[in-house]
């Protein structure tokens, strides 16, 4: 099963996400095999309580051929899947209006399972926290609506010794009525998610650099990225489009990304 992916959530996701007025802190849980256990804050700053659930379940993002971003559901028994070992307490909850509440993660693996990174998703879901949305008919009756909101944060479990890097291939060009588009299959190395960074560069005859992209991406096992260019301002001629996939993210902590030096390719252009 498939669904669309907020890019916002699955790439480049801030210090704390919004849902339905509770704020969710950190949006991606990294856990290691000394601790097993990590920690979800959520906080209520609306007048209003807010009844919210938790639950785990294996996904990983994924693309079409065009690059669209989207989030794969498989089996929670699949070899990657941390989602049989996951307990989070409490599963449910309602945060009075100005109130915090913490929810333990515990992971506990068979002490078999082989070195590595091992996912899952948490979903919140989050009720209230807001004013609902009033809906009136031509009759003058009126229905309240609840908002139900739903977010989706990365789980990483790493035991052992991890690494990971990127492969990129395939780049093919197209020009728009409005942009320059370059997409290239990323293919993540080693045995641990490719959380990194995706730059491009597009550059005249002359060495200049006429136009640049840079977009944080999660290679968990491959997929189309995209890299787009404005075409606004371009004279017809050919161009030359570098890029690059480093493994760094501004989003998230230097200590819970698994570093590797840039991985380099590049395509001409012609634009008519």
């Amino acid at each position: 099963m498939t669904r669309p992916l907020l890019l916002a959530l699955l790439l480049a996701s801030p210090a704390a996400a919004l849902a339905q007025g509770v704020t969710i802190a950190p949006t991606t849980v990294f856990i290691d095999a000394r601790s097993r256990s990590g920690t979800i804050l959520l906080f209520n700053p609306n007048p209003q309580p807010a009844e919210v659930e938790v639950s785990a379940f294996y996904a990983v993002p994924a693309s079409d051929t065009a690059g669209t971003l989207r989030l794969q559901e498989g089996d929670s028994l699949a070899p990657r899947s941390a989602v049989p070992w996951i307990r989070i307490f409490p599963r449910r909850a309602t945060i009075a209006p100005g109130a915090n509440q913490t929810l333990r993660v515990l992971v506990s693996p068979p002490a078999t399972v082989p070195d590595g990174e091992y996912w899952a998703r948490v979903r919140i879901t989050a009720r209230g926290g807001a004013p609902p949305v009033t809906v009136a008919d031509s009759g003058g009756v009126q229905a309240s609506l609840s908002l139900v909101v739903n977010s989706l944060l990365p789980l990483l479990y790493r035991k052992g010794a991890v690494s990971t890097g990127v492969t990129i291939s395939g780049l093919v060009a197209e020009v728009t009525a409005d942009s320059v588009v370059v997409r290239g299959r990323l293919a993540r190395t080693g045995n641990a998610a490719a959380l990194v960074t995706a730059r491009g560069a597009l550059v005249d005859d002359g060495g200049a650099v006429r136009a640049t992209s840079e977009l944080p991406t999660s290679v968990y096992d491959e997929l189309v990225h995209r890299w787009t260019f404005p075409r606004a301002g371009l004279a017809a001629g050919a161009y030359l489009v570098r890029v690059e996939v480093e493994g760094v993210r501004a989003d998230l902590g230097a200590a819970n990304v698994l570093a590797f030096p840039p991985v380099r390719d590049s395509i001409r252009v012609a634009v008519p």
